[in-house]
């Protein structure tokens, strides 16, 4: 009967001979996380930004909605203090709705300069990967193609 070869022995000497580096793993974790923690600031903050803006918005509603449900002595006076809430939420709900507007402005141009920088490092990084596995892997080959 035909034995087949054992190659466990030849492939862990060929795995040996192209050692594995992480530190470009560990580099590219380190740098997934700082990208994820400065993402997170920038919607943490908007978010609290809104925050605001829907708190204070609230806040105006109501003091419109006080002024308006108080009683009047003629009836006139009741749809004249509607149409005064009216206008009046009207006029805030504009100003508001510009001022979410400029948050997510802020929000789009912050989160594209980050992925813009981000994208940046990742290329010169993976330049600088690839240049020292070539390197690694000419050496090894040498030391290879010499050991024979």
């Amino acid at each position: 009967m035909a034995k087949t070869q054992d190659f466990t022995a030849t492939l862990k000497d060929m795995m040996g001979a192209f050692p594995v580096d992480t530190t470009a793993l560990e580099d590219a974790f380190k740098s997934t996380a700082s990208l994820n923690e400065k993402l997170s600031g920038v919607a943490l903050d908007a978010a609290e930004k809104s925050a605001e803006i829907s708190n204070k918005w609230t806040k105006e509603t109501l003091a419109k909605l006080t002024e308006m449900s108080k009683a009047k002595t003629e009836p006139a006076d009741y749809a004249k203090a509607a149409t005064d809430f009216a206008s009046a939420s009207a006029e805030v709900a504009a100003e508001n709705l510009a001022a979410f507007a400029e948050i997510a402005k802020k929000v789009q141009t912050e989160t594209v300069e980050l992925l813009m920088a981000a994208g940046k490092d990742a290329a010169e990084d993976a330049t600088a990967a690839v240049k020292k596995a070539t390197n690694e892997v000419t050496a090894a080959a040498k030391k290879a193609a010499t050991a024979k």
